[in-house]
């Protein structure tokens, strides 16, 4: 039972009585039991606030909700398939992979970005998926400025982009394994697969994807070591190493890694889910998968070379991209509470008949049954901010009370 102290008791005793004298010079003495527990309630802990259980009976339009009706602040985290189909694959013969003009082979569209970059798409889609590119650090595998005045250095200023956007401030080039050395291997160029914003969203879920590249000499596929460690950049980034395993989806058993590097004993290479991009080594790309991966060695003079079009070609023959994404989604869940003398009536037209609105059938008057199939969500100013929808229409009575929960995710 609560206690009141006597100021408290005092306040709440003229907050009844002014309620009371309000109610009777303005609705002729009706109470409204609600605003009752209202008052009370504001003098009383959260432990002893008085609760009605059946909620406020209407017979309007809308009804509010009560304080213990809503449910808020709950976190859950969602892990979802990355590709805009909604899938977590792509690239195989259900859903094959294409980029450029060209629907069989990558690259030749003709835009000046295919010096950067080739968006690849589900073929028929035009939504991209993800993005492939080429850096190196001194400009090679494209024409130098002494050879071409217009030479832009794509090459150059993919590595330099990734660069600033992946590694420490201090660094000058990104790094992978060396035989056991992590970090030991000094890379001068990069392949770089750049997921899809709208694809990926929150961020990549580490762990949980796989890439398979086919070439000249054979098959690998690649994961990231997240299983085994949780490592950041300085600047707050979170980095794992690509590996060469398998996630043995469709089996009880954990991923497992196979190797970390090449046979050259080099680390294949970075993975950043908070960014989704992963950094391929092209060194170790053109040992385990293939030499027409290798990187340039030296400016061209006679044509752009296209590197990240081999890559494509790789992905492609590969024919398995399996990725997902993962998002803390917020909830709130509204507990609809329907008594047995609410809405029971209806204003679809059906519900009635003739010029005069009589019931269509003569025994609503006393015995309505409705079937509610959707439940509005509206704001203080009635306006309508969400839809729900049950599964199947709910009968409804003045023998029968109906309780939704009503799920919101944002």
């Amino acid at each position: 039972m609560a206690q009141l102290g006597s100021n408290t008791g005092t306040q709440l005793t003229n907050d009844l009585a002014n309620y009371l004298t309000q109610q009777q010079q303005t609705a002729n003495g009706a109470i409204d039991t609600t605003q009752l527990a209202t008052i009370i309630n504001n003098y009383l802990t959260t432990g002893e606030k008085l609760v009605m259980e059946t909620g406020v009976t209407t017979n309007s339009v809308y009804k509010a909700f009560n304080t213990t009706d809503i449910v808020t602040a709950k976190n859950e985290i969602v892990t979802t398939g990355i590709w805009s189909n909604g899938n977590g694959s792509i690239g195989d013969v259900n859903s094959p992979i294409v980029t450029g003009s060209n629907s069989a082979v990558a690259g030749n569209s003709g835009s000046k970005t295919d010096e950067y970059y080739y968006n690849v798409y589900i073929s028929g889609s035009t939504t991209p998926e993800f993005a492939v590119a080429y850096g190196h650090i001194k400009g090679g595998g494209a024409k130098s400025v002494s050879e071409d005045d217009n030479s832009t250095l794509p090459t150059k200023a993919t590595y330099f982009q990734y660069r600033s956007l992946l590694t420490d401030t201090n660094e000058t080039n990104f790094r992978f394994y060396s035989s056991s050395t992590e970090d030991g291997y000094s890379s001068d160029d990069i392949y770089a697969i750049n997921l899809s914003r709208a694809n990926y969203r929150e961020r990549m879920d580490a762990g949980n994807w796989q890439l398979t590249l086919s070439g000249s000499n054979g098959e690998i596929t690649l994961i990231d070591n997240s299983g085994e460690k949780f490592n950041t950049t300085n600047s707050g980034t979170n980095e794992f190493n690509i590996v060469q395993g398998s996630l043995n989806l469709g089996t009880n058993n954990a991923a497992t890694i196979t190797s970390y590097t090449a046979s050259n004993g080099l680390g294949f290479g970075k993975f950043y889910p908070d960014y989704g991009i992963l950094i391929l080594n092209p060194t170790a790309l053109s040992a385990s998968v293939g030499g027409e991966l290798a990187g340039a060695t030296q400016f061209e003079t006679a044509s752009y070379m296209f590197k990240h079009q081999k890559l494509f070609n790789a992905i492609q023959l590969g024919g398995d991209f399996e990725a997902r994404r993962i998002e803390n989604v917020s909830t709130a869940h509204y507990f609809v509470r329907v008594n047995n003398r609410e809405f029971n009536y209806s204003n679809n037209p059906t519900f009635v008949t003739g010029s005069q609105g009589e019931f269509y059938n003569n025994s609503f008057t006393t015995e309505p049954i409705v079937y509610p199939t959707t439940i509005g969500l509206y704001n203080d100013a009635n306006e309508l901010i969400a839809v729900a929808k049950t599964s199947k229409p709910i009968a409804k009575s003045f023998s029968k009370e109906v309780l939704v929960k009503v799920k919101l995710d944002f």
